[in-house]
């Protein structure tokens, strides 16, 4: 592995996933096996009701570097992620979703990119594979957060990040909600940690519904956002 990233932890949150997860693992398990080094793949089962419990409790069977935390509820994007957090070992941390719109293979690119004077590496979608009224909107959320946050990197919900382990020790996440993306870039930010962006490919979902997108979690992360904004003032 690179000598910047001599240890690192993966992990996936996973919500109904099942036709997707298995092949992250696998795509994930053969990069890391190349790059040597110490790591760990790590899926955060968030209450699903498909079959990839049971999926996922084979492939532990199968490959001794995936540890699997099952929540008995779901939880919200941002408690699967702050588990994902709270339960990675190593030095760095990587994370994206488990319902495959993003190439878990370009992972290689952003490990050579993680050099001593880098903090986070985040990526860019190089063009959003969403139907038309998400990347509308997702572009006026973007544009949104941003500037009421006073963010500085372009693409704040791109959940394709690899992190120091030391900078997330250093902050506090308490959305359970998309707004867990804002959080998580802002009180980075606050900690002076140093990005770095990357331009990577997103592409459609083929199984599945996002759960980002339905009324009760939209009114949650407003709600969210709002708290956060009068915790940061």
């Amino acid at each position: 592995m690179s000598k910047s990233l001599p240890s690192v932890s993966v992990f996936f949150p996973c919500y109904n996933d099942e036709r997707t997860i298995g092949d992250l693992i696998d795509v994930t398990g053969r990069i890391l096996r190349k790059r040597g080094g110490r790591y760990e793949i790590i899926v955060v089962d968030d209450g699903s009701t498909d079959g990839s419990r049971q999926l996922l409790k084979k492939a532990a069977k199968e490959f001794s570097k995936l540890r699997l935390i099952f929540h008995k509820k779901n939880k919200g994007y941002g408690g699967a992620l702050c588990s994902g957090f709270k339960k990675a070992k190593y030095e760095f941390v990587f994370y994206t979703d488990g319902d495959g719109q993003y190439d878990v293979g370009e992972l290689e690119l952003f490990i050579p990119l993680m050099t001593k004077d880098i903090d986070v590496v985040n990526g860019i979608k190089m063009e959003r594979n969403d139907p038309f009224v998400r990347i509308v909107a997702g572009k006026a959320y973007n544009f949104f957060v941003r500037n009421i946050f006073g963010i500085k990197i372009f693409d704040v919900d791109c959940d394709f990040r690899l992190i120091r382990k030391k900078l997330l020790k250093k902050i506090v996440l308490t959305s359970s909600s998309g707004a867990i993306c804002v959080e998580l870039i802002k009180k980075l930010q606050d900690k002076g940690a140093r990005f770095r962006e990357v331009t990577v490919h997103h592409y459609d979902r083929k199984f599945g519904n996002s759960q980002f997108f339905q009324p009760l979690r939209l009114i949650q992360t407003a709600v969210e956002l709002i708290k956060l904004r009068l915790e940061l003032i």
